[in-house]
């Protein structure tokens, strides 16, 4: 029988044995982030397109914009699913060997591909290392007990941040002060790629995951377990029909779940913010770099600062994901319009970079706008997560993510690819302002009808001083007063930051919600 949601997100590995047993994850958490690190390190990656529109390839600007990066967006949608589900069936280990050798092959279509179709095939390549990264974030969920995955997941992030800003300084260092030539930058990554493929192929192989290979306690089969766990619609000791099954299977479960949870406004604001708000993001992360191309369009590779402003970039996305952490509001409240306005932000960013004619200020702008959306990241991740189950987690964030590369896709081949408009890439970025403007005015309209609807209800009740980021869940208590007028055998409730809230106990409530990388 199916495990009950909770009952599912308290299965994990068990708690390590007194002796070697704590070294033993230790190290396996250690070898993994050092992996994490050093794939990412390709110090050429952020001067891939100077490099296809160099003397290198000499591909020409439209055939760059319009053939070969669409394909990126295409193929990542072709492969987001099969790689999501094979990343849990093959327990993440054969996965990362597939991203590690993906990248290879990237590397190897950059230095010896001569045509549109190889470089074609180098995005599709590409677009199955995106997919990959899941493998990594919840690889290191198996290694740990539970009690430790906010720490190692944290652990894990900035092994990750810390490669891709050591790996865009180093290439810039190399290509500014060494003046190394972009094919021997592409050399370099391959080097470090090839390392660690290598790494990959002596991290262990889990025994278990989240949906296909589930633990199941010692001792007692499956058989067993239904026999003494009936569900509601299986009498003991006899077979279920077919409606039984149905409704005690683990697919109905989740989504009876998943339709009770997405009741909550909060999930649904935020699960719309990342659809719509990270295809915008990564449209704009696409294309930027052969904006910079026609801004500053220098044959001297030394004065080319992709690396620079990629690692500022990241650099800047880490300390606002971060502070967003400390940020004190009632989101119940607030949400929609701090969306609102980090939203007309990026419109503006983005204007900035169609219209602008200097390259620093187009770096300066990307720079800004990338922080801007990290900021909300880890907030809608938080929103999302902590009223949600281990498996409910991973199929909102997957559906979600998959909507969003759905939207980007359309968004592609009606706007750049040649088989639509097959717009230039300034007149995409006026497109893409047009579209956060569009969202803006969605984001601002709703926070108005909020506080239009708490003016008229007269909520005027100020903030609790030790209250931050709180879920969905908490959050709907305080609007419905649950957190003002405790009722007897109340008991304030651990939030993740460890700040205390009131509220009627139950099993439910009491868990700790667990940190997504």
């Amino acid at each position: 029988m199916a495990l009950s949601g909770q009952e599912a997100e308290k299965q994990g590995p068990a708690e390590p044995r007194p002796g070697r047993e704590p070294e033993s994850w230790w190290c396996l958490v250690s070898y993994l982030c050092f992996y994490g690190f050093m794939a990412q390190m390709r110090p050429g990656e952020s001067f891939i397109t100077p490099y296809l529109l160099g003397p290198d390839k000499n591909f020409t600007q439209k055939q760059v914009t319009n053939e070969i990066t669409p394909v990126l967006s295409y193929s990542y949608l072709a492969v987001l699913v099969p790689v999501f589900l094979l990343t849990d069936y093959l327990r993440y280990k054969p996965v990362l060997l597939l991203q590690g050798l993906s990248y290879v092959s990237v590397w190897l279509l950059l230095l010896f591909g001569s045509s549109v179709l190889h470089m074609q095939l180098m995005e599709l390549f590409f677009s199955v290392t995106m997919a990959a990264r899941i493998a990594y974030s919840s690889y290191v969920f198996s290694l740990v007990p539970p009690a430790h995955y906010q720490r190692v997941a944290g652990y894990s992030r900035a092994a990750v941040l810390l490669g891709v800003f050591t790996s865009s300084v180093l290439g810039q260092l190399l290509v500014t002060v060494g003046r190394v030539p972009f094919s021997t930058l592409n050399y370099v990554s391959l080097a470090f790629l090839t390392f660690s493929l290598v790494l990959a192929l002596f991290l262990r192989c889990p025994k278990r995951s989240l949906f296909f290979n589930r633990s199941v306690p010692a001792g007692a089969s499956p058989s067993e377990l239904d026999q003494m766990n009936p569900g509601p619609g299986q009498p003991t000791g006899g077979r279920p029909g077919p409606a039984a099954a149905w409704r005690d299977s683990a697919l109905a479960r989740v989504l009876r779940e998943l339709g009770h949870n997405l009741r909550l406004p909060q999930l649904r604001l935020w699960s719309l913010w990342w659809v719509f708000n990270s295809t915008g993001y990564y449209l704009i992360v696409y294309y930027v770099h052969i904006l910079w191309n026609m801004v500053n369009p220098t044959m001297d590779s030394t004065r080319v600062y992709n690396g620079g402003a990629d690692a500022a970039s990241t650099l800047l996305g880490a300390i606002t994901s971060f502070a967003a952490g400390f940020v004190k509001i009632r989101w119940a409240v607030w949400a929609k319009l701090v969306i609102a306005a980090v939203t007309v932000v990026q419109a503006g960013l983005v204007f900035l970079m169609y219209r602008t004619d200097s390259i620093w200020l187009c770096y300066m702008a990307f720079v800004l706008f990338r922080g801007s959306y990290q900021f909300l990241v880890p907030i809608a991740t938080f929103q999302i997560a902590s009223s949600l189950s281990q498996e409910l987690r991973a199929l909102v964030f997957g559906v979600n993510t998959f909507l969003a590369t759905v939207l980007k896709t359309i968004i592609t081949l009606i706007v750049s690819d040649k088989r639509g408009l097959g717009l230039p890439v300034h007149s995409q970025f006026l497109v893409y302002f047009m579209y956060f403007l569009v969202l803006f005015v969605a984001y601002f309209f709703a926070a108005l009808l909020v506080g239009l609807q708490h003016l008229r209800r007269g909520i005027h009740q100020p903030l609790p001083p030790a209250q931050e980021l709180r879920s969905p869940v908490q959050e709907k208590a305080v609007q419905d007063g649950a957190l003002g007028s405790l009722q007897p055998g109340a008991r304030p409730l651990a939030l993740e930051d460890g700040v205390e809230a009131a509220g009627p106990a139950s099993p439910e409530q009491s868990q700790q919600p667990e940190a997504k990388a």
